[in-house]
């Protein structure tokens, strides 16, 4: 029996040695794939929000800033994509004061490559981010631009939108699963009747939400790797982008404080005031 196979052998390492070798090794080692992702410094979610005496505003003086925890979300899935070897670069983008060069340092030391700051004082609405994002999308040509689906402390769920309106890329939003092969990503979109799995065609535009990851907490020796890797630092007129305020907030004021609950001591009572007073019945 050996004496029969043996030349069936001998003839198929032939072949496989003269396959190429570009047959054969991974296909994530050929292309390079590059993920932006934008990340915004806002007060930590640990933190309770003051507002300010004259109502103008949130107290920020002296308050402990964080990565917006969405934002946090988008750089796990993109240092994620980079480990299973489909991303290859990972630039981290933010835009605002001087201070939020410690969030892009957070965002280095969790796994990205290097970060671009947009500085300015000025109060930057969703519209003016999406046109310098835009802007920066044109210089560094990314496949893949990941977002947090929202901010916590404006809630306004509009960039990523702007963003992919403006540079013509697909757009997955709400993502609660992204996978990436072939040219193409796929996302499962959380919706209001469930889930929804869209195909996208790269360059793609991805807003995270809750349930696509956990975000890992940065090691001491990636802290400190993190304060050498470059950061590049910007304004809005090097983008030729106009930043000016188009809506104007008028007035903040602090939610209505809870009443203390009270006891009832028959049915009929708490029926009454459901009905009469809370008006839920």
């Amino acid at each position: 029996m050996s004496e029969d196979i043996a030349p069936f052998i001998l003839s198929w390492l032939i072949v496989a040695r003269a396959i190429p070798y570009h047959f054969v090794k991974s296909s994530h080692s050929e292309d390079s794939m590059k993920a932006l992702v934008a990340v915004k410094r806002v007060v930590d979610y640990n933190v309770k929000v003051r507002v300010k005496a004259d109502n103008s505003g949130v107290e920020l003086a002296n308050v402990k800033m964080a990565i917006n925890p969405f934002c946090e979300i988008a750089v796990e899935e993109a240092v994620r994509l980079k480990e299973k070897g489909i991303v290859t670069e990972i630039v981290v983008v933010s835009i605002g004061p001087k201070e939020a060069q410690e969030q892009i340092r957070t965002a280095l030391a969790l796994g990205a490559d290097r970060g671009i700051l947009v500085e300015t004082g000025a109060e930057v609405q969703p519209l003016a981010v999406a046109k310098l994002l835009k802007a920066i999308c044109d210089q560094e040509q990314p496949q893949l631009v990941i977002l947090g689906k929202q901010a916590i402390d404006d809630d306004n769920n509009q960039t990523g939108q702007m963003l992919a309106a403006l540079a013509g890329y697909a757009q997955g939003t709400f993502a609660s699963m992204v996978k990436v092969d072939g040219g193409k990503a796929v996302v499962t979109r959380e919706i209001d009747g469930g889930f929804q799995t869209v195909e996208l065609n790269l360059p793609a535009v991805v807003t995270t939400d809750l349930r696509l990851n956990e975000p890992r907490y940065a090691a001491l020796p990636n802290i400190m790797k993190a304060k050498k890797k470059p950061l590049d630092v910007k304004t809005p007129a090097d983008f030729g982008v106009d930043v000016t305020p188009r809506v104007k907030t008028l007035k903040v004021n602090p939610p209505a404080e809870r009443s203390a609950g009270i006891k009832v001591k028959t049915v009929e009572e708490l029926v009454a005031k459901l009905k009469n007073e809370a008006k839920v019945i």
